[in-house]
């Protein structure tokens, strides 16, 4: 089916709809923490998760140990990547420029998956993402624990620790805002 201007239209309003559910999602979350369960339920744009589910330790492209418990109490930002995957690529700059608009306030977290190490501290290196930390998910537990099944794939983590995870590319206005819903949680 040729792509019309009507195709894109219904196309951006599916993801406007999606990513209002998300945004809804993680601006409700401040208070969900008593409504969490141990297993994902669908949401909007995403599934939800306990933060029970949100635990994992992981070597970091760097060599050194990363534990999400250190980030307990706090709002993140995981970004599932493949260091092959083209569109992760693409969606560097902003994802580094969102990570730096909310430093301080919202901690980002790579996590690499579906590749080598050294193909991971290349896709770093080359995309000048290094501001933020990145996990290596050498077995896919982690992808597997977030639901995320595909590349570029987000997990939006609250103070409460409750998860809602978004499977895709986010345009840049749309992941500043989740992350700004994120960061006032």
């Amino acid at each position: 089916m040729p792509i019309t201007s009507r195709t894109r239209s219904r196309a951006a309003l599916l993801t406007s709809g999606l990513v209002a559910g998300l945004v809804l999602t993680v601006s409700a979350c401040s208070g969900a923490a008593d409504k969490a369960t141990d297993e994902p339920t669908e949401a909007a744009g995403g599934s939800q998760a306990a933060a029970t589910d949100a635990a994992f330790t992981a070597e970091t492209v760097d060599a050194g140990t990363f534990d999400s418990a250190d980030l307990a109490g706090k709002p993140v930002v995981l970004w599932f990547w493949a260091p092959w995957c083209t569109v992760c690529r693409a969606e560097a700059p902003e994802v580094t420029a969102v990570a730096k608009d909310f430093a301080g306030e919202v901690t980002f977290v790579g996590v690499a998956g579906l590749g080598q190490a050294k193909d991971m501290r290349a896709f770093v290196d080359e995309t000048g993402t290094g501001v933020f930390e990145h996990a290596i998910d050498a077995d896919g537990s982690i992808w597997q624990q977030f639901g995320v099944v595909s590349q570029p794939a987000y997990a939006f983590i609250s103070p409460d620790g409750s998860v809602e995870t978004f499977t895709g590319s986010l345009p840049p206005a749309d992941l500043q805002q989740a992350t700004e819903e994120l960061a006032n949680s």
